[in-house]
């Protein structure tokens, strides 16, 4: 269950109370998000829709622990993230928390696999225990073919596809997707989507996703609209908040 009204009263994933993020620019202070309250239950898959600019960003990386907030706080699978230093917060980023970006931010120089390979290298997994994770990964994006090719030699949909086995390998928490469609034409676009959707219904993951798509925001479970730095339930578009 997917709620914004602070009320939830179970076991929620992940739970946002009276979050607030600001900046200053040029000696004024901008208030990004104002007062936000969210509840995701386990395996939901929301997506985050609204203006450039009203904070859908702010918001996921608030998320993925790589920003931190003005006020209030935020829990995740029963850590409050919102106070941990730095070291442990890129513990418990690397343990929990997988991110899909527009951009594929994979590395040339390297092959799918090793791309995919990078977050176990941080880990205590054998070689041989890394190749199975990798191995896995790539197959569930249907890519178990391409392992030893260069991204110059995969399509922008096979290169999102690489990036998002490399998001699973460790098997995180959540995932957050920002406009992880973006770059895409409408075929590959979909494509991704169905692996999205594939990813929460069949391996229960829990997915936060930004995007101006109203068809890929169709696919979400719950739209939740930022406006004024405030979210709102989106009516006429996803599945029931």
């Amino acid at each position: 269950m997917v709620r914004v009204d602070g009320t939830s009263s179970g076991e929620s994933l992940i739970q946002i109370r009276g979050l607030e993020k600001n900046y200053s620019r040029a000696g004024e202070e901008i208030h990004v998000l104002q007062g936000l309250n969210l509840d995701v239950g386990k395996g939901e898959f929301v997506a985050f829709m609204g203006p450039s600019g009203s904070g859908k960003t702010t918001l996921l990386n608030l998320l993925g622990g790589l920003d931190t907030p003005s006020r209030g706080s935020i829990t995740v699978a029963g850590d409050e993230i919102t106070h941990m230093s730095a070291g442990k917060l890129t513990q418990w980023r690397a343990r929990h928390v997988g991110f899909i970006f527009q951009m594929y931010n994979l590395l040339p120089v390297l092959t799918a696999f090793q791309n995919v390979e990078l977050p176990l290298l941080l880990t205590k997994l054998s070689k041989s225990e890394r190749k199975q994770h990798v191995d896995i990964a790539l197959e569930i994006v249907g890519l178990a073919n391409r392992s030893n090719h260069y991204p110059r030699q995969l399509s922008g949909g096979q290169e999102q596809r690489v990036a998002i086995a490399r998001a699973i390998v460790a098997d995180p928490t959540f995932l957050l997707c920002d406009e992880p469609t973006g770059d895409l034409d409408r075929k590959a676009a979909d494509e991704i989507l169905d692996l999205l959707t594939r990813l929460c219904k069949e391996h229960g993951k829990t997915i936060l996703m930004v995007s101006h798509d109203p068809l890929a925001a169709d696919r979400a479970g719950a739209v939740l609209h930022l406006n004024k730095g405030a979210l709102v339930e989106a009516q006429g578009v996803g599945g029931p908040a």
